[in-house]
């Protein structure tokens, strides 16, 4: 039997479909009831439905978004734990996604330039905000 743990690529999830998280960026996290938001700058593909073509001072399609976890229980990173999600997700920082995995059914763990946060939640929820 292997110790090792079979984890799930955001890239495997359909939620994250048409967009690249590595060339994103968290901008906060907060709670709101028992859902974990985190607000982020979104890179969008190509082929997403709402991808536009980038303005000549631009580089990529750039879209205003948040991933929500509903019915988050924990949330976790380093010396940050906290028993209120709240609490620990407002100590979090910001900066560019390097990798979101599934480790096992509700749980996951988002890792950064903000540290790896490890959270207990149901399937994550990618909601592009207006401009």
């Amino acid at each position: 039997m292997s110790d090792a743990v079979a984890t799930i690529s955001w890239r495997q999830l359909r939620e994250f479909a048409d967009v690249d998280l590595t060339r994103s960026f968290v901008l906060s996290w907060h709670a709101e009831g028992e859902i974990l938001v985190i607000d982020i700058d979104l890179f969008l593909a190509p082929e997403h439905p709402f991808y536009e073509k980038p303005r000549p001072a631009e580089k990529a399609c750039i879209r205003p978004a948040c991933i929500e976890f509903p019915s988050c229980e924990a949330v976790q990173c380093g010396d940050i734990d906290s028993s209120e999600v709240a609490e620990t997700a407002e100590n979090l920082g910001h900066g560019a996604i390097k990798d979101l995995v599934v480790l096992d059914d509700g749980r996951y763990a988002i890792s950064g330039e903000f540290g790896t946060v490890s959270l207990v939640a149901e399937r994550p929820i990618l909601r592009l905000k207006r401009p």
